[in-house]
């Protein structure tokens, strides 16, 4: 058998359960450790017998090096709390559901003709050194690049889809509780995944600032778990809120507004919350990016009633929510099905889900519904 993951999963297995290659090369009964360790790095295959036998002395099922609908020390994640704090045992049963998830179209892509990208992403010019506004001259230039338009948000997840092959998947609230938003970097594929039931402003500026993370996870790993209400947070987190902020609201579009500082108080939150709205982003976010734009004082920006500002998502809530996970999910999932690659019942388990609410999906992307009962 030679597949990378089992040499992978070993590894993982061997590692969590505190072994050295040379103990558990001895519990295989192999002669040395090179052998064991050819096999993790993918370099040698692994018989029948020697996987038997590796479940039974890690004391794990086959399908855990086996299944290939599962993420195991591949890649990782960062998630972005709304409000709780949210424990370490609770990530890792969100990592293992997103995992099967982002695994599944890994999976099937390429099985149905749809190659994953053959550079996984870009990366950006920017390190730990860099300087906030260094953050914000590469957000502007992003959206200038991609052609964003005066209204970045309404562009941003199909770009992010069809330019830089990064899934994008729209989950309900009460899936990930106390998560707005979360990305996932492995060596072939990249994922963000955002709260459907948030506001539309806070969608995007969250799709935005995990796509920060995306973009600059090697000079720059991102912590395990963030906090979306901690307006300071690490330089990361920071260079992140302005480059997003850069990316949705660039200063060409912002320029033709009016003075800014020279409105009353009741008339700036009249025209933030105006401004907000055409933009498709929460008018506390844009009040910041104008004060790092130095078109709004700093203290007028921080004196303003937080609960004056519409679309703030502190209390509202969308209406009509985007459909959930997304349409490239939808139709690899769809295709899969169709071409006989994955049952029907088996891609409604991993989705935990109803066949008919499987149907749904496909319905509410206008994805062909390959599902015939």
């Amino acid at each position: 058998m030679h597949s990378p993951l089992i040499g992978i999963r070993i590894k993982a297995l061997r590692e969590k359960r505190g072994l050295s290659q040379l103990e558990l090369s001895e519990r295989l009964g192999f002669r040395n450790r090179q052998t064991l360790s050819a096999i993790e790095t993918g370099d040698r295959k692994v018989s029948a017998d020697e996987l038997l036998l590796a479940a039974e002395r890690l004391d794990e099922d086959i399908d855990y090096f086996t299944d290939p609908f599962r993420l195991v020390a591949e890649g990782g994640f960062c998630w972005r709390k709304a409000d709780a704090d949210i424990a370490d045992e609770q990530l890792d049963r969100y990592e293992d559901r997103v995992g099967r998830w982002i695994a599944m179209f890994r999976h099937l892509a390429p099985q149905i003709d749809r190659p994953l990208p053959l550079l996984a992403c870009r990366k950006l010019g920017l390190g730990p050194y860099s300087t906030f506004a260094d953050a914000m001259a590469t957000g502007e230039r992003f959206g200038e690049e991609f052609e964003l338009g005066e209204r970045p948000a309404e562009r941003l997840a199909e770009t992010m889809e069809e330019k830089l092959g990064i899934l994008v998947l729209m989950v309900d609230a009460e899936i990930f509780r106390g998560i707005s938003g979360a990305a996932c970097h492995l060596p072939e594929l990249d994922a963000v995944l955002i709260a459907r039931g948030e506001t539309a402003g806070r969608r995007h500026f969250d799709l935005a600032h995990e796509l920060f993370h995306i973009l600059t996870w090697e000079a720059m790993p991102p912590k395990r778990l963030e906090s979306a209400r901690d307006g300071g947070g690490n330089r990361a987190e920071r260079l992140a809120h302005n480059f997003a902020g850069a990316v949705l609201m660039p200063e060409r579009s912002l320029q033709r507004r009016e003075d800014w500082n020279g409105l009353p108080e009741k008339d700036l939150i009249e025209q933030l919350n105006a401004v907000a709205d055409e933009m498709l982003v929460t008018a506390s976010a844009l009040r910041w990016r104008l004060a790092g734009l130095g078109m709004l004082k700093a203290a007028t920006a921080k004196a303003l009633p937080e609960q004056a500002l519409r679309n703030n998502g502190a209390k509202t809530r969308p209406a009509d929510p985007p459909p959930p996970f997304s349409g490239p999910f939808a139709e690899v999932l769809a295709a899969a099905i169709d071409q006989g690659r994955i049952s029907v019942r088996l891609a409604a388990d991993l989705l935990d889900t109803t066949i008919d609410d499987l149907a749904d999906l496909f319905r509410s992307h206008g994805v062909e519904n390959p599902i015939h009962l």
